[in-house]
């Protein structure tokens, strides 16, 4: 049997915005539902976050995601299984009350809150939702005790890379998991795996630190056990390092910008006229938006000390040197990892 996998949709993100929206279905009316048509997929497992929103979510958002996301496996036939993640719940400390059985409700699909095992074609498969204090002793039992050779699910392990470049210092260790040979979740955006832990990854791009991080879902066949990734073709953020000593841009292709969020970087200017029209042609790209960013890379290095040179770092490394500083009895790994998050939410405040 082949089974498609997609996990953290995160349907109302960046609220009502129309630009991401329609990015989201134009992956699914053209790539994922036709994909599980063509492969036969008769069963999808979501492995939670399907909305944004824990507290609310707008009528608009609740009307297309019904129409033109959950609609459509009843369409095609597609048995939906989802596991209930972190965002899909309204209270930290259960599962219970979920977007999920109230937006779909449990007699069109099954919604899982606690964990089960799930056979597919005489595959034994744990499926563990969010684990919180109320669902906690129950989701360790089956971990140690389940029948399974796989889990899927929604879960927080440390060591993974959260964005790329983020790793989570924080969640379960790996220990819990040593006795599955697969062990497939949602929860971190970047795809990433050690050979036995597998985080998918979002199926689209979300925020600016998804930006050049290929996207997608999968079909995971229980017979071979073979993980196949199908990409998704669509990106919505860009960028240019603009540097006219490097590049001809008489010939630049702009249909690439077209319904994207686009960084204008300038490396190098030299030639003022040129760089003027490339701006002009951009703007008519069609792309969403436009921000052009001067870093002054053409200012003569010669004329910047060379102790200011060498001691120039990032935001986030002197983040980081700052809190190694710190004379505090709390985890430095944890507040620089509070850091990295609430830096990575102003970056994305651009939008």
């Amino acid at each position: 049997m082949k089974i498609g996998i997609i996990t953290d949709t995160h349907f109302g993100a960046r609220n009502d915005n129309l630009n991401f929206n329609d990015h989201f279905y134009k992956f699914y009316d053209n790539t994922f539902f036709p994909t599980l048509k063509e492969r036969g997929c008769n069963v999808c497992v979501h492995m939670g976050d399907v909305v944004d929103r824990r507290k609310f979510i707008s009528y608009r958002i609740a009307s297309d995601f019904r129409k033109r996301f959950i609609n459509k496996f009843q369409e095609l036939g597609i048995d939906l299984h989802i596991i209930i993640g972190n965002h899909d719940t309204y209270y930290k400390n259960t599962n219970e009350i979920n977007s999920m059985e109230e937006l779909v409700g449990s007699d069109r699909f099954k919604i899982y809150t606690k964990p089960k095992i799930v056979e597919f074609d005489d595959t034994p498969i744990l499926f563990v939702p969010w684990i919180n204090v109320n669902n906690y002793d129950e989701s360790i039992k089956l971990l140690n005790t389940a029948k399974s050779d796989i889990v899927m699910g929604h879960l927080g392990i440390s060591g993974f890379q959260m964005h790329r470049g983020q790793i989570s210092v924080e969640g379960h260790e790996k220990e819990l998991f040593r006795r599955f040979d697969t062990v497939f979740s949602g929860h971190f955006h970047h795809k990433s795996d050690d050979g036995q832990i597998y985080y998918l990854g979002t199926p689209y791009q979300i925020t600016w630190s998804d930006y050049d991080d290929p996207k997608g879902f999968h079909i995971f066949d229980t017979e071979t056990r073979e993980l196949e990734r199908i990409i998704n073709p669509y990106t919505l953020f860009n960028k240019i390092f603009y540097d006219d000593t490097q590049e001809d841009y008489n010939n630049h292709d702009f249909t690439q910008y077209e319904n994207n969020y686009v960084k204008l970087i300038v490396v190098n200017k030299k030639d003022l006229y040129e760089f003027d029209k490339f701006v002009d042609k951009l703007l008519l790209a069609d792309a969403y938006e436009v921000k052009i960013i001067e870093d002054f890379s053409e200012l003569d290095a010669n004329n910047v000390s060379d102790d200011i040179v060498e001691n120039t770092e990032d935001t986030m490394t002197l983040l980081e040197k700052y809190i190694d500083d710190l004379d505090v009895t709390l985890s430095k790994d944890r507040l620089k990892n509070t850091m990295r998050n609430l830096y990575t939410e102003a970056q994305d405040l651009e939008l």
